[in-house]
């Protein structure tokens, strides 16, 4: 790898920006269903998850827990696994695409594909939070 990409991918800041953008989906989300809790709770009854304001809550505090632990890379492993369990569960509550008719089929799919990806993101950042590179030596 070039030194200048080594570097720029090495440095603390770096590493922030990437945990603040992978888990951005997830911080947005709660933290709208805190702002507009009405919304938040019209999603979960849409969904058929009683009570509605116990689940909007849970899931608000989830995501936002869930996203800081990976930030602040502490916990990292207990945010990451948050965030994916909750990414798993959404699947089969509110992307059934096995349930569904053409062409809604296949565009929900999708959505659970980019679920799946997801997940495997935030393996991937528990994994490294459990393994980093050893620092090598300087020449």
């Amino acid at each position: 790898m070039p030194r200048f990409i080594d570097s720029l991918t090495g440095s603390t800041w770096f590493g922030y920006v990437a945990r603040t953008v992978l888990t951005s989906m997830f911080w947005m989300s709660g933290l709208a269903k805190l702002i507009n809790f009405d919304a938040g709770v019209a999603e979960m009854a849409h969904f058929g998850l009683e009570p509605a304001p116990f689940f909007n809550a849970a899931v608000a505090l989830t995501q936002l827990f869930g996203s800081a632990f990976i930030i602040a890379n502490r916990l990292t492993w207990l945010g990451a696994g948050m965030l994916a369990v909750f990414t798993a569960l959404t699947i089969p509550i509110a992307h059934a695409f096995w349930t569904m008719e053409e062409p809604f089929r296949t565009l929900e799919f999708y959505v659970v594909a980019e679920h799946v990806t997801v997940i495997g993101a935030l393996m991937v950042v528990a994994w490294k939070s459990s393994h980093p590179e050893p620092v090598a030596a300087a020449a």
